[in-house]
């Protein structure tokens, strides 16, 4: 249990044309506009995205990431990347949890290192299901 209420799997469902709203909302794909995503939220609902949409040829992913702040700073729903800064107290309770089996490291795919363009078209392409390892 990852202790969400609904998990979407968005190759196989549109959750912003669903007619539910949501409080909260990890976004791993970002195969939604932020508009789209934004119209699903509560009115004090929160958007974190792993993933940058084209903020277009001039800005690429910065234009969506500032994009949500100006938002943001104008409603009480809350938008941005999830981004977060480890620190070591975080760092050495993920490896203890890591060590003790209570999570797994999802990965996708590994590639060598000669083969780094095809990971990152595999990225690229939004087909990654996990991490994808790059072997040196």
């Amino acid at each position: 249990s990852i202790g969400a209420d609904h998990v979407i799997d968005y190759t196989r469902q549109d959750f912003t044309r669903n007619g539910h709203l949501f409080d909260f909302i990890l976004d791993n794909v970002a195969n939604h506009s932020l508009s789209d995503t934004r119209r699903v939220l509560t009115p004090s609902g929160k958007l974190q995205s792993n993933n940058g949409t084209s903020g277009g040829r001039w800005f690429g992913t910065i234009g969506t990431v500032l994009k949500s702040a100006t938002v943001s700073m104008f409603e009480r729903r809350q938008l941005g990347p999830a981004i977060k800064f480890a620190n070591r107290a975080d760092l050495l309770v993920l490896k203890e949890l890591i060590e003790a089996g209570k999570i797994t490291p999802v990965i996708d795919a590994t590639y060598a290192l000669t083969d780094t363009g095809k990971a990152l078209a595999h990225v690229g392409e939004g087909h990654a299901r996990g991490t994808v390892v790059i072997s040196v």
